[in-house]
């Protein structure tokens, strides 16, 4: 104990690895709060320049670029409507309308006192809970992964305004976009017209880019005789009755992204997309109605998000397996140092597990101070006049999705599905749902297929283990009851029970 205690300190007593820690931190936020420029980008490019470092020094860099990178994308969501990462897209649902009420400065207080709050949570998973969760990950066949998809694309319920159908079909729209390219089974081309171009399919970012920022800034064209509203960002740090009244949200928004994090291959845009349709349906009296500026709408994925950090290292430390993109090349540069994540990892070498651990625990403490710094400067971002911001929200674009892959196709993507989105919100449908069915699509699909696989595809014998298996049985009850839930039918059947119910008192 004493060992693993001085393991965990060891990069609190070195001023170097502190000096990192705090820089990656720091380069991690802006990083993340510049669409296109994604944490997974800047960890890769940071092997390239730290192989021949220490391994500690090089880990040290990594963390704090790992959660200021997942924390920094909410800056450019609250604030302009452009997630600068895909875990902070439904943090834009709420964020951005906060704003554009004046409340800025409050909205990026709660995501980032929520943002560390569920990052030490995650932390303290990982610590603590490590080979549970993972033998707990574990008992997931592909069908149970299939389910799982499924029951995130049905949140589009929760996500898509007053029309269910117009939510449906969003999301039908989502996972029709991320089917376009090269069969990963068959090789074969999918929806691509004969186009060499569309076998690589269409980029995620260039889309999401294209439906939240050059669509909202088309949208904004409308209002540019509104003058824009003053911010008020003389209050950032949230008062304690405010984190108080919302802790039991952020308690189990900081369990949801856990889990989902410890799935092997779930990451924090799923984590926070479920965690803010868990908190549209378990909130019954928001602050305000969720998709207005609630503040619940903050809080829910900017936790979620961040706990999910220490679940996405829960399977790549015990296991050898990515919790997600970020994660996966982290293992990466492991290997690079010689050194081999998995079972034995804790055995061979279980200062690195604690030193690890610490590290990110120092990460989240200057995330806490730098991410309540330059909230003033950034917010003048918002007070700037419309027929100035609305130019730069497009170039911005423009330069993020060019800094993906060095593509002008990507760009000429990307404003394509911004005129798209422009033409859908025009007649009432919400981006959130078409993103989520993007994410979850190829998860959903490929999971479907293996499960078909091990059945060798008879659906009976598929549909057959969905009953069969206990927990496949719970998750199947969560899809029936998830659909149930968002009908009239449902809603009319719990008036009259109520009804009855105060009828007898």
């Amino acid at each position: 104990m004493e060992q693993s205690l001085n393991y965990f300190l060891m990069s609190f007593t070195s001023l170097k690895m502190i000096g990192l820690i705090a820089a990656g931190t720091f380069a991690g936020i802006y990083i993340g709060a510049i669409p296109g420029l994604s944490v997974t980008m800047a960890v890769s490019i940071l092997i390239s320049f730290t192989f021949s470092w220490d391994v500690n020094n090089a880990l040290c860099l990594m963390g704090g670029v790992y959660c200021g990178g997942v924390y920094g994308g909410s800056r450019s969501a609250i604030l302009l409507n452009i997630p600068g990462a895909p875990a902070a897209v439904a943090t834009a649902f709420d964020g951005y309308p906060l704003a554009k009420l004046g409340e800025a400065g409050t909205a990026i207080g709660l995501a980032t006192t929520a943002s560390v709050i569920g990052g030490f949570m995650g932390i303290i998973a990982l610590a603590t809970a490590a080979p549970i969760i993972s033998e707990f990950s574990l008992m997931f066949a592909p069908r149970d992964y299939f389910l799982l998809a499924v029951m995130g694309i049905l949140l589009i319920g929760s996500l898509s305004g007053e029309s269910l159908a117009k939510g449906i079909f969003a999301g039908a729209l989502g996972v029709f976009l991320s089917m376009i390219g090269m069969d990963s089974f068959t090789g074969q081309g999918r929806f691509t017209f004969g186009s060499v171009g569309l076998m690589s399919g269409i980029h995620f970012v260039a889309i999401m880019i294209g439906l939240f920022g050059v669509s909202e800034a088309l949208v904004q064209i409308h209002d540019l005789h509104i003058k824009p509203i003053k911010q008020n960002v003389k209050k950032i740090i949230p008062s304690w009755s405010l984190l108080f009244k919302h802790l039991p949200l952020i308690i189990r928004s900081a369990l949801i992204g856990i889990w989902i994090g410890a799935l092997p291959g779930a990451g924090g845009d799923i984590a926070a997309l479920m965690a803010y349709g868990h908190a549209r349906r378990s909130i019954k009296k928001p602050s305000r109605p969720f998709g207005q500026g609630a503040y619940e709408g903050v809080i829910a994925p900017e936790t979620a998000n961040n706990a999910c950090i220490g679940g996405d290292n829960i399977p790549m430390l015990t296991l050898g397996i990515p919790g997600d993109a970020v994660t996966a090349v982290i293992i990466g540069a492991l290997f690079i140092h010689g050194l081999k994540p998995g079972p034995m990892l804790m055995v061979d070498t279980p200062h690195l597990f604690w030193f690890w651990v610490g590290t990110l625990t120092l990460a989240n403490i200057f995330l806490l101070i730098f991410g309540l710094m330059g909230v003033k400067i950034f917010a003048k971002l918002v007070e700037i006049r419309k027929g100035l911001l609305l130019p730069i929200i497009i170039i911005i674009s423009v330069v993020g999705t060019y800094a993906i892959n060095n593509s002008l196709t990507d760009v000429y993507w990307m404003l394509g599905f911004g005129i798209f989105g422009y033409i859908l919100k025009m007649y009432g449908f919400q981006m959130g749902p078409v993103v989520l069915g993007i994410i979850l699509g190829p998860l959903m699909e490929e999971n479907y297929r293996r499960a078909m696989l091990d059945q060798h595809n008879n659906v009976i014998g598929f549909f057959f283990q969905l009953v069969r298996n206990p927990l496949s049985l719970v998750l199947t009850l969560g899809i029936i009851y998830t659909i149930l839930g968002q009908t009239q039918f449902w809603s009319r059947m719990k008036g009259k029970v109520w009804k009855s119910k105060m009828e007898g008192i």
